[in-house]
């Protein structure tokens, strides 16, 4: 059977980096939480990676993360080469029993991430570029400019009692939940549940 003909699964996917963009900084953690269309919590994913020898933490990215000393340690814990890391996240993508789509806020920062790494390490595309931007759904379901949907301004019926530790597997179970509760009030009011 086609992907493209195969369930859709949401995979909430959160990445840590020690800088604004790939390359000249270096992804430290990758986290994805797969779920049904229905909302059930299917499997996760989490990695820890080595920096990019060839790479250095960006200054203010550096200051940052002393704000969340537990968030850096935990993303320095059992730490992988890139390209097993990646290999390892792309063949976990592969194997769930569906069409996976890429789901972020912002996924415009996390994707950039994911698709550099994946491209440099694997060659592969796993989510080809089937992906949504948690914050743009939440514009759109709300009719309101992109300014006022930030999360200060979502009804609290979509909140996640998650935490947002800047650990990464803790932030895609977050904004997981978050997009779960959006999608299926969305598809409710559809009436296409």
């Amino acid at each position: 059977m086609s992907k493209l003909k195969q369930p859709e699964l949401y995979l909430s996917v959160d990445i840590e980096a020690d800088g604004p963009i790939p390359g000249p900084h270096s992804m430290l953690s990758l986290a994805a939480v797969a779920y049904t269309a229905e909302g059930g919590h299917l499997d996760e994913f989490s990695v820890n990676l080595e920096t990019l020898p060839e790479a250095s933490a960006h200054p203010a990215m550096a200051e940052w993360w002393l704000e969340f000393p537990e968030a850096w340690s935990a993303s320095r814990e059992n730490v992988k080469p890139p390209q097993q890391a990646m290999t390892e996240f792309a063949d976990w993508v592969e194997q769930l029993p569906g069409l996976p789509i890429f789901v972020a806020w912002p996924a415009t920062w996390d994707f950039m991430w994911v698709y550099w790494y994946l491209m440099r390490f694997t060659g592969r595309r796993p989510f080809s570029e089937h992906g949504i931007d948690i914050r743009s759904y939440a514009m759109g379901m709300r009719r309101k400019p992109f300014g006022k949907s930030g999360k200060s301004y979502l009804p609290k019926r979509w909140l996640s009692e998650q935490p947002h530790s800047h650990i990464a597997l803790d932030d895609a179970k977050e904004q997981g939940e978050m997009f779960i509760n959006m999608l299926r009030e969305n598809i409710g009011k559809a009436g296409d549940a």
